[in-house]
């Protein structure tokens, strides 16, 4: 399976321009670093909450700014990005991040971890709208799903490799100087962004060779609103499993490389996952994908309770592929269901509220987790999985339309 998805992605490759691949790899570059840099914070939380003496509560708080820092700009980045240019606007953005993990390796305390973590979570808040922005200008048409997918999977090779060289790390220096040197490498991508990325003029449809999709050229309020109510449950899915996935190891005495390591797999089964649900939902249609990754997702984290940690450690990449499958046919509808001249606000809006959701759940999440305890979250966190299926059923028509002409 994995062979047939990386030797159609080559053979479409090849047929490229330059600027196309300039444009996928300057925006998957992005989204690799930035989610990285969003998923570090899982493997800090043990350490922050031992030298802090941090409540789950207080943990999602750190959790919750940085995100919700990086929710707030989302639509603000994309209409600076429309007067300013997609380069100058994520190579800002890329910047404040790095000095972001700079700073929070220079913390020592609370307050001031988490104004570091604010500060990195409002540069991150510039790459998902110009970044997914710049892919589905240059590939526009009935390959935008694929190219986002692919766009996606490379943000969860970001949130695979990051987190495993944090561990890595670790077991030889304390863990602010590891945060300061990871820090450094935004802001050395930052330089290569404003130098590589390609410069399309507003009205340069990049890929619109291909031919709009057409259900992509008129709007779809009724829709859009469906899918971005889809996409916040399961980020907050999402969210609120990794918040308590540490904890939940813990218990079954995980050491911290441990941690490190089950996060990473997570993050492996999650890279895989989007980019082969990119390829599925394109044959099989959105709703189908979602409805077969949701019931797997809260299936998964519902059977990971009770496994001891060998067990769980190899259950946790099949957990990750239905846990982030979703979301590379949920960002790559989007395109489908606006105007052309719309997708750059349509996607700011739909990060915003997928990224927000992510900023409180794992504040909501955290209190449950205080008041109740770990187990008893993560049973509620496999509940919320399963709402959206039955909005699925009522995005059903809207999207076998849309997907009609590219699953073929």
């Amino acid at each position: 399976m994995g062979r047939v998805i990386w030797d159609d992605f080559a053979a479409r490759a090849a047929k490229f321009s330059p600027a196309q691949r300039r444009a996928a790899v300057i925006a998957g570059g992005a989204h690799a670093l930035h989610d990285g840099y969003t998923d570090l914070i899982y493997i800090m939380l043990p350490l922050w909450q031992a030298e802090f003496g941090l409540t789950y509560a207080a943990l999602g708080l750190l959790r919750g700014m940085f995100v919700g820092a990086m929710a707030s700009l989302q639509i603000p980045a994309a209409l600076l990005s429309e007067r300013l240019g997609g380069a100058a606007v994520l190579t800002l953005g890329t910047a404040c991040a790095g000095l972001g993990y700079c700073l929070a390796g220079a913390s020592t305390g609370f307050v001031m971890l988490l104004g570091a973590l604010v500060v990195g979570g409002l540069g991150s808040s510039t790459q998902h709208p110009v970044a997914s922005a710049l892919v589905a200008r240059a590939f526009a048409g009935p390959r935008s799903l694929k190219a986002l997918g692919t766009y996606n999977f490379a943000g969860d090779l970001g949130k695979m490799t990051l987190p495993a060289a944090l561990s890595l790390m670790l077991l030889v220096m304390p863990w602010r100087p590891a945060l300061a040197i990871l820090g450094s490498v935004g802001l050395a991508m930052a330089a290569v962004i404003l130098v590589l990325t390609p410069r399309y003029d507003r009205t340069d449809k990049g890929g619109a060779k291909d031919g709009p999709a057409t259900v992509g050229e008129a709007r779809q309020p009724r829709a859009f609103g469906l899918l971005l109510a889809i996409g916040i449950l399961d980020s907050a899915t999402r969210m609120g499993f990794l918040l308590f996935l540490p904890f939940v190891l813990k218990g079954k005495g995980a050491s911290l490389q441990d941690v490190g390591l089950a996060m990473t797999l997570v993050f492996a089964g999650g890279a895989a996952g989007k980019l082969a649900c990119a390829f599925v939902g394109a044959r099989i249609g959105a709703i189908g994908t979602v409805w077969l990754t949701e019931t797997f997702t809260a299936a998964g984290i519902l059977a990971l309770l009770p496994l001891p940690l060998p067990a769980a450690m190899l259950l946790l990449p099949v957990i990750g592929v239905a846990l982030n499958g979703t979301s590379s046919v949920l960002y790559g509808s989007v395109p489908d269901l606006v105007a052309a001249d719309w997708r750059s606000r349509a996607l700011s809006i739909f990060y915003t509220g997928t990224v927000g959701s992510g900023a409180i759940a794992p504040i909501v999440f955290g209190r449950i987790g205080d008041a109740l305890g770990v187990l008893h979250a993560v049973m509620l966190v496999a509940a919320v999985a399963l709402l959206t299926l039955p909005l699925a059923v009522l995005l059903r028509p809207a999207l076998t339309r849309s997907f009609g002409s590219d699953a073929a």
